[in-house]
């Protein structure tokens, strides 16, 4: 069967009129923020008191794009007698996002969890140069990380949290009183109640004793003995 001549057009002008009745579902931003998924790349966090400056994500960096300054100092000995220890110290921490591409090999390879991916993508500039931000603005973006998902249930709990958890444990029981002496509360109880004397037992004590009972009651009546006469039993 042939088609008929202007059925296509119908049909087109029949979508346009279904379409321009429905509300527009296009988004208004920047006055409607978009609903981003919890994985979004946007920008690199810092969270500085984890780097050790181990210059790991520097030289992982496909792009060179990571600048880190550092000095060395002397830390004393804890203990008298002790070995002195140098340790690094961040001096500067700078990541150029003119040249990062996102690939998140410096977040994979970080052994210390120093840099986090946040969904933050309003860092645009109008000099290339101001893209290169330094560890304030990367410590700024840290606050908007979203938090890990929940795990699994019956996923083993991971190291940091089992070594934590088994520390205050420790911790916990150096503090806690032995179990073995009685409470202050339950010694000044103990120094008030008065003695009880050697001979007499708890039962004794405690209980009051029975009556004893009347000569009378405890015995049943009885009939009384015949009085008369041996004599008397043939005359009557």
């Amino acid at each position: 069967m042939a088609p008929i001549p202007g059925s296509g057009l119908a049909k087109g002008l029949a979508v346009t009129l279904r379409t321009m009745t429905k509300k527009s579902v296009t988004a208004q931003y920047p006055d409607a923020q978009p609903d981003l998924p919890p994985r979004t790349r946007g920008v690199i966090g810092l969270f500085e008191e984890n780097c050790t400056v181990c210059m790991l994500c520097a030289r992982e960096c496909p792009d060179w794009c990571i600048y880190i300054d550092s000095h060395k100092e002397t830390v004393p000995a804890a203990t008298p007698g002790g070995r002195e220890r140098s340790r690094n110290v961040l001096d500067r921490f700078a990541i150029d996002f003119s040249l990062c591409m996102y690939c998140g090999i410096c977040i994979e390879v970080c052994p210390f969890d120093a840099l986090f991916w946040s969904p933050e993508f309003e860092y645009a500039e109008t000099d290339i140069r101001d893209l290169t931000h330094e560890r304030d603005k990367l410590r700024e973006w840290m606050w908007t990380v979203p938090a890990p998902p929940a795990l699994d249930p019956g996923a083993e709990e991971p190291k940091e949290l089992a070594a934590a958890r088994k520390a205050a444990d420790k911790l916990a029981a150096q503090q806690a009183p032995p179990a073995t002496e009685p409470h202050a509360d339950e010694q000044a109880r103990a120094a008030e109640q008065p003695t009880r004397p050697q001979g007499d037992s708890k039962q004794q004590t405690d209980q009051p004793k029975p009556d004893q009972p009347k000569p009378d009651q405890s015995k049943p009546d009885q009939p009384k003995p015949d009085q008369s006469k041996p004599g008397q039993e043939g005359s009557a």
